[in-house]
């Protein structure tokens, strides 16, 4: 079996100390050789210049490949087309295009000038020529879809407008992915449709996150965090569950893993190399 691709989100500092803990999980990811890495765009584009830095700073550093994040919140179609062209210049030809959220949350209200959808930020950016696109996709279903098969066809119509993969949004358990996958499939899709990973730091965040969102949050794992939290081992569960979440995915033909690290890369990294997927000469220097 060929072991399966691995990727990484960070976020942009946005301040000193944010920036130095950035570069310290660039450091430490960076040797596992991931096929990508992507940067985040805040909420109505509040991080935009902060995103265009972090991206070009880490392309021109490290040598990695970069996928910028890219929405269409409170830009015109021609100021969002300008950021795309931007980062083209800076030779940064990835992008996760994504209609993205309001500031504050909200229902989404478009530019008066730009993208009504995802879709038509996908078209557009296809059009150039210029990128490698990537989606979002939700095992879950999304708080403002219909259905699960309306998440389905909404996906369909951005991989049909130029998306060439989807990543999905998190999720505890490895059939919640194979279910919505069997979904993709059975709805024509044959884009890769990459499994999101959220390693869990804090189980008090990553349960207000999830709730936030609507992820489902099995009735076990909320018992199996008041037992851990109680006993002083969060952590260790945490690096138990998010291995044997993969090593499920692996099983069930996953060929890539996305990992949302939230610029904390320590379980991250115990994860993959818990694995064995860290390159050898990594493997070797911690042995």
């Amino acid at each position: 079996m060929t072991a399966p691709a691995i990727s990484f989100e960070f976020f942009p500092p946005k301040s000193l100390e944010a920036s130095f803990r950035l570069w310290d999980t660039m450091h430490t990811l960076a040797p596992l050789e991931p096929d990508f890495v992507s940067v985040t765009y805040g909420a109505g584009g509040t991080t935009r210049a902060l995103t265009h830095e972090a991206v070009t700073t880490i392309g021109k550093t490290t040598g990695l490949r970069v996928a910028a994040h890219l929405t269409c919140v409170n830009a015109s179609r021609a100021e969002t087309l300008e950021i795309a062209e931007s980062y083209a210049s800076a030779g940064v030809t990835d992008i996760v295009a994504l209609r993205g959220d309001m500031p504050g949350g909200g229902a989404f209200q478009p530019h008066a000038d730009g993208f009504a959808s995802s879709v038509e930020l996908v078209e557009a950016l296809a059009q150039t020529g210029k990128f490698t696109l990537r989606v979002g996709a939700y095992p879950n279903r999304h708080p403002e879809a219909a259905s699960d098969t309306a998440d389905v066809d909404y996906l369909k119509r951005k991989i049909d407008a130029g998306a060439s993969a989807a990543i999905t949004q998190f999720f505890f358990e490895a059939d919640t992915f194979f279910r919505f996958r069997d979904r993709c499939v059975a709805a024509g899709i044959d884009a890769p449709i990459i499994p999101g990973i959220l390693p869990i730091e804090s189980w008090t965040g990553v349960r207000k996150f999830a709730t936030a969102c609507g992820t489902p949050i099995p009735d076990w794992l909320d018992q199996a965090y008041d037992a851990a939290i109680r006993d002083g081992r969060e952590d260790l569960l945490s690096t138990a569950l998010a291995t044997e979440l993969c090593s499920d995915l692996i099983d069930g033909g996953a060929e890539h893993l996305h990992f949302y690290t939230l610029n904390k890369p320590a379980l991250t990294r115990d994860v993959i190399h818990a694995l064995g997927l860290a390159p050898e000469r990594v493997l070797e220097k911690v042995a």
